[in-house]
């Protein structure tokens, strides 16, 4: 891995490097004890029933020779049988706790990692949020980091053990027999250089893999997010068949990365077969000969399979350390994303009054595409705003510069005297309160889903702002009331009642500026009129902007705006503009017609 992914991990593993390194340490001591049976083994057959002479010094020989030597052991091999238990008893320990050490440094820095991860996904910039996948995005902070888990608490281990376990088995294979060794090795480079290169060749397999398998992520979250469309026009099929194609996707590219899986694993076993053979055709005919023990020949054979097994391993923990390599470039790309509030301290805190000033603004999503073109209004204190304008006119793109979902390339947006840019980004939208046309409400109560905008609200502001929305009659004759739980996105209740709720909501953050973004669509004539008439008795001093179609929601607003094509093609009082040519003059005289032949309809069916 590169040095930037690796100094990334280890940014969350802080705090937990000794933990690491002591689950190393264990773990080379395992290593080390399971591979001093074998010499048990070759003492006892060579030394003990056999008559080549103990390979033994020091404390061992003197050792060996207080308890009776040869003769006393060859009488008592039960002797033999606990030393082999005892030795696999401490390689126990040492094998637990190395896996409880590991166990606990990598999900302390996967936890550390996820919610890094979500915390920088709340502050990334709305531009971000509008052109990435949801299903890709999940993706990557699930299974992606998941693959990174497995990397600090499998991969790296498996490694250290397999150049732990070849060095020690190497010198003490060496001390045994030269030629043989040199036999029992030769295979090892050969193995190690194809698992290298099936690494190399295998990686951007993985990565195809990994972004089929967040396609087919993103079909099914759209799916089932979708649900109530899917079966309203009957697209069970479609959806079915959309399905099937990502996952057949997916399907081929993991058989593919399966099918070279299973070459790589029928070749090294091959190579580590042959290898294995060879040692017990050369050993066994040396031992025939006598240029070779029958102890020193079993030993070999265990220290060879214990070893082939990490050896062939080697390709599979290098596909694996191929997998997380892809997986965290793909968190990585996540966290290089800039934030919209690195610094959450930077820019002003100022009093907001609710003063706006719109100054020749100009924005573009696309260069030599403009969405607004050098558009200039002003807004006092208290007054309400109210914006016309067809599909694709710059309306919802207004109101998102003002709350700095994005920035406008040109111009200014002052708020009280003061260039919005200069503003703490957080602040300012604490003190703006948006409703939207498609409100989003949690799988809550419908208490804590308008608590969500202040959640040390008093029951008596919750139950104040559902009156001004006009739900708290509609909220109360549920059969549990303000803990009537809401299904997911609010599919328990109708179009317009989601909309009230996500008013009261908003309401109860008493923010000084409101905007309301087609916000009473869903709700009939009357509704609209009485929250509108409530807004303005007990909201009076907060500034607000209406988007709407509706003659009767803007007529009585301070100022209205009517955008065409990203400009204000008019600007004034209903009085003003409903005498002038124009798309507002059209719209009054299409409404009032439509009005006319309602009432008269209703009359003629009287």
């Amino acid at each position: 891995m590169k040095l930037k992914k690796m100094k990334l991990v280890l940014s969350f593993m802080k705090g937990n490097q000794k933990n690491y390194i002591t689950a190393i340490v264990f773990m080379i001591l395992a290593t080390i004890t399971s591979l001093i049976n074998p010499l048990i083994i070759k003492i006892a057959i060579d030394s003990i029933i056999g008559s080549q002479p103990i390979a033994l010094s020091g404390e061992l020989l003197a050792l060996y020779q207080n308890i009776g030597g040869k003769d006393y052991l060859l009488g008592n091999l039960w002797i033999l049988g606990v030393i082999l238990v005892l030795i696999s008893a401490v390689n126990g320990v040492f094998n637990f706790l190395s896996k409880k050490y590991i166990a606990l440094v990598s999900e302390r820095t996967a936890k550390n990692m996820r919610d890094d991860l979500y915390d920088h996904i709340q502050y990334l910039s709305y531009s971000y949020h509008t052109k990435v996948d949801t299903g890709d995005l999940i993706q990557r902070c699930t299974s992606d980091l998941e693959k990174i888990r497995a990397f600090i608490s499998q991969q790296l281990m498996e490694i250290i053990r397999a150049l732990t376990l070849i060095t020690s088995a190497l010198i003490i294979m060496l001390s045994l027999n030269v030629n043989l060794s040199m036999i029992s090795f030769i295979v090892t480079p050969i193995i190690i250089f194809v698992a290298y290169k099936f690494f190399k060749f295998i990686k951007e397999k993985f990565k195809q893999t990994d972004e089929a398998e967040g396609a087919m992520t993103t079909v099914l979250q759209e799916n089932l997010s979708s649900m109530r469309i899917v079966r309203a026009f009957a697209k069970q099929d479609y959806e079915i068949d959309k399905f099937n194609n990502a996952s057949k996707k997916f399907k081929e590219t993991d058989f593919v990365v399966s099918r070279l899986m299973a070459y790589y694993w029928g070749t090294t076993d091959l190579i580590c077969d042959m290898q294995l053979g060879a040692i017990l055709i050369l050993g066994t005919l040396w031992a025939a000969k006598g240029l070779l023990t029958v102890g020193t020949l079993l030993a070999f054979i265990a220290y060879s399979q214990n070893m082939i097994w990490p050896i062939r391993n080697l390709g599979r923990v290098l596909a694996d350390m191929g997998k997380a390599s892809v997986s965290l470039t793909r968190i990585s790309e996540i966290f290089d994303e800039k934030g919209e509030d690195i610094d959450l301290d930077e820019g002003l805190k100022p009093d907001i009054q609710g003063n706006i000033e719109f100054s020749n603004v100009s924005f573009e999503y696309d260069t030599d595409k403009p969405v607004l073109n050098d558009i200039s209004f002003t807004v006092k204190k208290g007054q309400t705003v109210a914006i016309l304008g067809g599909t694709g006119s710059g309306k919802t793109t207004l109101v998102n510069l003002l709350v700095r979902l994005f920035d406008c390339k040109t111009g200014t947006i002052k708020l009280d005297g003061i260039d919005i840019k200069e503003i703490n980004r957080k602040w300012l939208r604490h003190q703006i309160g948006i409703v939207l046309q498609e409100p989003f409400l949690f799988s809550r109560t419908i208490k804590e889903n308008i608590a969500f905008s202040n959640i040390n609200a008093s029951n008596d502001q919750i139950e104040s702002a559902c009156r001004i929305a006009s739900v708290y009659d509609v909220i109360v004759n549920f059969e549990k009331g303000f803990d009537t739980m809401v299904g997911e996105k609010g599919v328990t209740l109708s179009g317009g009642q989601k909309q009230r709720v996500a008013i009261a909501r908003t309401l109860l953050n008493e923010n000084r500026i409101l905007i309301f973004d087609d916000s009473l669509s869903a709700v009939d004539v009357e509704t609209d009129a009485f929250i509108r008439d409530q807004l303005k008795e007990h909201l009076s001093d907060t500034t607000t902007f209406i988007i709407s179609h509706r003659i009767s929601t803007l007529k009585q607003a301070d100022l209205i705006l009517v955008l065409e094509k990203g400009i204000i093609t008019q600007q004034g009082k209903h009085s003003e503009l409903v005498n002038q040519q124009g798309l507002y003059k059209e719209v009054y005289d299409i409404q009032s017609s439509l009005q006319s032949d309602l009432e008269e309809g209703g009359e003629n069916h009287a």
